[in-house]
C-alpha cells in the first residue's frame, strides 16, 4: 500500500510501506533546515545545492535508507508525516504553523470519527491536519469564499491522500453553517465574531469552537461574541516554540525562534438556563 493510500485508509503507523514504491511521496532529509517532499518516478530528479539525486535510485529501498546525490552528498530517506505534508504544501495563504496545529486538538479533543467544520480553507493546512485526526469515520466540512484558494486546497489535499474525508464549500461561514450537530467548529477567518452565532447553531451541546486571529482586536471582539452567545470555558492561549541546540558542552536556546503566529481562542457550547 502507498504512502498515501496508508493514509488515507485511516493508518497512523503506515506500516505496511516499509519499502519505497513507484509513485510514493518520500521526504528526502537533508537536515532540518533543509528537506524536499518528492514523488519516487523513474526519470525523474531532485536537482539540489548539494548535488542530484536519481528518484528512480530510491524505488525498492527501505524507509530510513540513506542515497548519495552526485556530489557524495547523503540523504536520507523518510515516510512523510502529515506535519511534513502541511509544511509542504503549495501555498496562496499563509498556514497555521504544526506549534499551533497541536493546541488546536489539544484543547478541542478532536479526534477519530468527529464531524468538524473549518471557516477558511486557504490553502487547505489547517484542513488536510483536522481530516487527518477525525479518520476513521469523521468528517470535515470547509467553507471558503475565494474559489481559487478551493483548488489550491483540493490539489493538496489529493496529494496527502485526505480529499476524501473532506467536503470543500464555496459559501462564506460568517452569513451561516449548514451542518448541525457537530463536534468543533474552527475558524480561520478576518472577522470570526461574526460566525460566531452560526458556530453555536451548528454545534451539539457541549461542542467545541476554535478561532485562530494573528491580532488581539480580533480576540477582543470574538470573546465578546463568545460571550453574548452562551459559550462558556473561554480561554485564550499563545504559543511560542523555542528549539534548542544541543551539542555537547554548548547546548543552548538557538539564536532565532518562532515567537508569535496568532492568538487562539477556545470554548465550549452551553445550553440556556430553562425557565421555571
Amino acid at each position: 500500500m502507498h504512502a498515501y493510500k496508508a493514509l488515507r485508509a485511516g493508518r497512523t503507523d503506515m506500516s505496511s510501506s516499509d519499502v519505497v514504491r513507484e509513485d510514493d511521496d518520500v521526504l528526502l532529509f537533508l537536515d532540518l533546515k533543509r528537506s524536499w517532499l518528492v514523488k519516487a518516478r523513474p526519470g525523474r530528479e531532485l536537482h539540489t545545492h548539494k548535488g542530484v539525486v536519481r528518484l528512480a535510485d530510491i524505488i525498492g529501498l527501505p524507509y530510513g535508507s540513506r542515497v548519495v546525490s552526485s556530489t557524495g552528498q547523503e540523504f536520507v530517506v523518510l515516510r512523510p508525516t502529515i506535519r511534513d505534508y502541511v509544511l509542504k504544501m503549495r501555498r496562496a495563504t499563509q498556514i497555521i504553523y504544526p506549534k499551533d496545529l497541536g493546541l488546536i486538538l489539544s484543547f478541542t479533543g478532536i479526534g477519530p470519527g468527529w464531524r468538524v467544520v473549518e471557516g477558511g480553507t486557504g490553502t487547505g493546512a489547517l484542513t488536510a491536519f483536522l481530516a487527518y485526526h477525525v479518520r476513521p469515520g469523521g468528517r470535515v466540512y470547509s467553507y471558503e469564499v475565494r474559489p481559487e484558494f478551493l483548488e489550491i486546497a483540493r490539489s493538496n489535499l489529493e496529494r496527502a491522500g485526505l480529499l476524501d474525508v473532506v467536503k470543500l464549500k464555496l459559501a462564506d461561514i460568517t452569513k451561516g453553517i449548514e451542518e448541525r450537530d457537530v463536534d468543533a467548529v474552527v475558524l480561520d477567518i478576518a472577522a470570526p465574531w461574526e460566525a460566531v452565532p452560526h458556530a453555536w447553531e451548528a454545534l451539539r451541546p457541549s461542542g467545541s469552537f476554535a478561532s485562530f486571529s494573528p491580532t488581539i482586536d480580533q480576540v477582543v471582539k470574538t470573546v465578546e461574541a463568545l460571550r453574548t452567545a452562551g459559550f462558556t470555558a473561554i480561554e485564550v492561549v499563545e504559543c511560542l516554540l523555542r528549539h534548542i541546540r544541543a551539542e555537547p558542552g554548548k547546548t543552548r536556546p538557538e539564536w532565532l525562534m518562532r515567537a508569535h503566529t496568532g492568538y487562539m481562542v477556545f470554548a465550549r457550547k452551553a445550553l440556556p438556563r430553562e425557565e421555571g
